[in-house]
């Protein structure tokens, strides 16, 4: 069965089934150009950060982040997944700089997460091209279907993350190398087991991680949360607080076409 979907395709059949699918073409050169130079933005304005730390925190005040985040493209995916009113959990660029770019442990994304009830998807949008020279991401078809684990501390050093899905639930040897061209986008469930390998190719490999929920799903936290917008359709009166979207200041955001006439 391909993984390869179209939003005309029967979708959430396929993904119940593998957990994960894959878009293609769903931006255009242009605007990943954009996100490829905001990056480089990004690194210079945070010197004391990796390229695989480019977390949501950083988007708060950051107009371009959430016009990227909002575009009607990528919504239009979401939506196939949680439905017509559409909130933002996190969103997080792992970029890993060619040579020396970190490892990424086998893991479950929702074991992290602060999400009641953990309704939410992932998109996993590709800056570069991403493959298994550079390396891309791996997931284990249909282990989505397994309960959320409690991971192990991990003694890898060198790697983006410090804990790991126990091994007994790792099957390697059915891992599924996510190849993806710049502008494609890999769809996933919050309880796949997936990873990567370091990066240890002459070239950049870059990813924008999007969590969008629907707006039933409670980000359980104390205080407001950096990346806690509202993108499409109506809140859920008494779920989250959201945050305004950030305005445009020359001099201050990464410039980007349309700036002008950002909200």
């Amino acid at each position: 069965m391909s993984h390869i979907a179209a939003l005309n395709d029967d979708i959430p059949a396929r993904y119940d089934q593998d957990g994960f699918l894959i878009f293609k073409d769903v931006l255009d050169r242009n605007l990943i150009q954009e996100a490829s130079d905001h990056v480089d933005w990004l690194l210079e304005k945070n010197p004391n950060l990796r390229g695989e730390q480019l977390h949501h925190n950083l988007m708060t005040h950051d107009p371009f982040w959430v016009r990227l985040i909002s575009d009607p493209r990528l919504l239009d995916i979401a939506e196939q997944f949680v439905g017509p009113n559409i909130g933002l959990f996190a969103s997080h660029y792992i970029s890993k700089p060619p040579l020396t770019g970190q490892e990424v442990l086998w893991h479950q994304d929702g074991g992290y997460w602060p999400l009641e009830p953990m309704k939410v998807v992932t998109l996993w949008l590709a800056i570069d091209r991403a493959d298994q020279e550079n390396g891309c991401m791996r997931v284990i078809p249909g282990t989505h279907k397994l309960e959320l684990v409690e991971m192990l501390d991990s003694s890898a050093k060198g790697a983006v993350l410090d804990r790991e899905t126990p091994p007994e639930y790792v099957e390697e040897d059915k891992a599924v190398d996510i190849v993806l061209d710049p502008g494609e986008v890999e769809v996933h469930h919050p309880n796949i087991i997936h990873g990567s390998y370091a990066n240890r190719s002459p070239r950049r490999r870059c990813g924008l991680t999007i969590r969008y929920i629907p707006t039933s799903t409670r980000i359980v936290t104390e205080g407001q949360w950096p990346s806690a917008f509202l993108l499409r359709g109506e809140p859920v009166e008494g779920i989250n607080s959201y945050l305004p979207y950030p305005k445009y200041v020359e001099g201050e955001c990464f410039p980007f076409q349309g700036c002008e006439l950002w909200v």
